[in-house]
C-alpha cells in the first residue's frame, strides 16, 4: 500500500482547487458519511465540520455559478450568497458573488424570499417549457430564467445558455437527484467529495439518486487531503 495524498503539511485551497480556464467545467460538491448517507436528518449540512465548511465557501468563491436544486434550497434554507472572508482575490475581475441557478421544474419557489430579493447576483432560474406560464411570469419579476427542456430539464442545453451569459466555471451543489441527471448528461468533469467521520444507517439518499447508469461514470483521483477525521476526495473525468 502506498500513500495516494501529496506529501504532509498546509496545502493553497484556491490553488488545489483552481478551475482550468480553457473550457466550461462542471464541478460538484457533496458530503457523504462512512457509510453512504448523504443526508443526516434531511440535510446534508448535518455531516460537515469547520474545515468541510470552509471548503464550501472557498468553492463558491471559486465558481462563476452555483447551480442547486429547489428540493434544496428548501430543506436546507438557502439565502443569497454572501462574499466570505476566505475568498482573498479569487473573485478578481468577477462580480462579488456567483449567482445561484436554481433548478425547478414546477417553479415552486418563494420568489419573496431573500435568494431573490437581496441576492447580490441576480438569482438565475433553471426550469422548463410546461412551467405554468403564472408560475413562470412571477419567477421573471426576480430572477433571470433559462427554459430548457419541456417536460424535464434538459441540463446540457441549460449548462450552453449559462456558457453564453459568462458562466463557464460551474459548482453544482446537488441535491442528489440533480447531481444524478448532471452525471446522466455527461456533464460531471470533477467530484469534490468530504467523507464524514460518522456512520448512520437507516435509508438516508446517497450522493446520487436516480435510475442506475447502463454505463458507470468513471472517475480518477485528483488528490485527497485531510483535517482532523475527515477526508477531502477530488475525482476528475477519466478522458
Amino acid at each position: 500500500m502506498r500513500m495516494l495524498s501529496p506529501e504532509p503539511g498546509e496545502v493553497d485551497l484556491a490553488e488545489r482547487y483552481a478551475y482550468p480556464l480553457d473550457r466550461v467545467w462542471m464541478r460538484a460538491n457533496m458530503v457523504a458519511s462512512l457509510d453512504g448517507a448523504a443526508q443526516r436528518d434531511a440535510r446534508s449540512g448535518g455531516l460537515g465540520g469547520p474545515a468541510d465548511r470552509r471548503l464550501f465557501l472557498l468553492l463558491r468563491g471559486l465558481a462563476d455559478v452555483v447551480v442547486v436544486g429547489a428540493g434544496t434550497v428548501r430543506a436546507e434554507g438557502y439565502g443569497p450568497i454572501k462574499p466570505s472572508d476566505g475568498w482573498g482575490g479569487v473573485r478578481e475581475g468577477r462580480s462579488s458573488v456567483p449567482p445561484l441557478a436554481v433548478v425547478s421544474r414546477t417553479l415552486d419557489l418563494d420568489f419573496d424570499a431573500p435568494l431573490f430579493t437581496e441576492a447580490r447576483a441576480r438569482t438565475i432560474v433553471l426550469t422548463t417549457a410546461t412551467a405554468d406560464p403564472a408560475r413562470l411570469e412571477a419567477a421573471r419579476e426576480r430572477a433571470d430564467v433559462i427554459v430548457a427542456g419541456k417536460d424535464s430539464l434538459d441540463f446540457a442545453a441549460a449548462v450552453r445558455e449559462l456558457e453564453a451569459r459568462g458562466h463557464r466555471r460551474l459548482l453544482c451543489e446537488g441535491g442528489p437527484g440533480v447531481l444524478a441527471q448532471v452525471v446522466a448528461a455527461g456533464l460531471l468533469d470533477e467530484l469534490c467529495l468530504t467523507l464524514s467521520p460518522l456512520l448512520l444507517a437507516g435509508r438516508p439518499a446517497r450522493i446520487l439518486d436516480g435510475r442506475p447508469f447502463a454505463v458507470p461514470a468513471e472517475l480518477s483521483l485528483a488528490h485527497v487531503l485531510q483535517d482532523e477525521d475527515f477526508l477531502f476526495l477530488r475525482y476528475t473525468r477519466s478522458r
